[in-house]
């Protein structure tokens, strides 16, 4: 089923309208129309925006608080630091881990979220990937490091 939208012209209320002009504007995130009025002629620009449906992350705890993509890219520039990791590259895992979990639904664990992160870095980088578990994680002794290491060990032969 289509949706029709009609647009009234802001002078005379006529829901007779037509668009005489379309562009992408502000970072692809909006769609700028220029739009002229059939019966007075009048133009007007509306604005159409991506209406997102909010992403909760349920942490370990129980509490639930809006999905940030910019905490990944944090925790993942942390992990990274010193590495040859661009940030770009960062941002596109976030980017990638925030477009996955939008397709479970509108909720989301906090252990997914980080077992996406953990996933995707495993091909970047070893290092930024065993920073980034060690504080995911709580590694709190040596042997969780061996632990990680070898399960990464593990999954790079497969």
């Amino acid at each position: 089923m289509t949706n029709v939208v009609w647009v009234k012209c802001v002078s005379c209320n006529c829901e007779d309208t037509k668009v005489i002009d379309s562009r992408v504007s502000e970072e692809g995130s909006s769609i700028r129309r220029r739009r002229s009025c059939l019966k007075c002629g009048y133009r007007f620009t509306t604005y159409e925006r991506l209406e997102e449906v909010p992403l909760f992350v349920v942490k370990r705890t129980g509490d639930k608080e809006l999905f940030d993509r910019a905490k990944i890219i944090s925790g993942l520039q942390s992990a990274a630091k010193g590495r040859p990791v661009e940030d770009s590259v960062l941002i596109e895992i976030a980017e990638r881990v925030e477009d996955d979990m939008r397709l479970t639904g509108d909720e989301v664990t906090s252990n997914q979220v980080g077992h996406a992160v953990l996933e995707r870095l495993r091909s970047i980088d070893e290092v930024t990937y065993m920073r980034f578990a060690s504080v995911y994680k709580n590694f709190d002794a040596a042997a969780d490091f061996r632990r990680e290491l070898a399960l990464l060990e593990k999954e790079s032969r497969k």
